[in-house]
């Protein structure tokens, strides 16, 4: 059994850093790397994942956990988080990437820890992953949308883009920005 970890969010200027492991328990057609497939079919394949896999886990790191830890601690400690809530049984966990954040790490099933690049695209457990942080992570972007307007989280999702930017210079800096990311805090010097 194949635990596959992926994570979104790494480079948004604003919102939570989201990693998803998941544990598929039966083969899901049209499985692949969730920056692939548009919105529609990522919902949908993240509902069937849900619903079918054998574990799911979602870890959570917020905008100010990443400006304490540092990007490369903050993504352990969400799919340290999101490992905690697979409770089958697993023989192996790989991770999207070429960086393996479990080393040194107790408390897991395994000591088989494999990394591989462009796993989300490779590996259905690793593609599940993806397609459930990514969803989870744009969900709660669309919500916090709401909260805060005016800086079109709902469609770049915290990603900096030329809308952000702008967004930035009209209604400056809100609480889940990114305070340690360099466009964030040059408007904050």
């Amino acid at each position: 059994m194949i635990v596959g970890i992926d994570e979104v969010g790494r480079g948004c200027w604003a919102g939570p850093l989201v990693a998803a492991a998941v544990a598929l328990g039966e083969p899901i057609e049209g499985l692949r790397d969730s920056k692939k497939l548009s919105s529609k079919r990522r919902n949908v394949l993240a509902a069937q994942i849900h619903a079918t896999s054998l574990g799911v886990g979602i870890g959570w790191v917020t905008p100010e956990e990443v400006d304490t830890l540092g990007l490369t601690k903050a993504v352990q400690l969400a799919m340290l988080r999101a490992m905690k809530l697979v409770d089958c049984d697993y023989d192996e966990i790989i991770i999207d990437g070429n960086m393996n954040f479990f080393q040194n790490v107790t408390g897991l099933k395994t000591s088989n820890i494999q990394t591989l690049v462009r796993a989300d695209d490779l590996i259905p457990a690793v593609s599940a992953a993806s397609i459930v942080a990514k969803v989870a992570r744009d969900t709660r972007m669309t919500e916090l949308a709401v909260e805060y307007p005016g800086y079109g989280f709902e469609s770049h999702v915290g990603y900096g883009t030329a809308v952000h930017a702008a967004a930035l210079k009209k209604l400056g800096v809100c609480d889940i920005h990114r305070k340690s990311y360099k466009p964030i805090m040059k408007l904050l010097a």
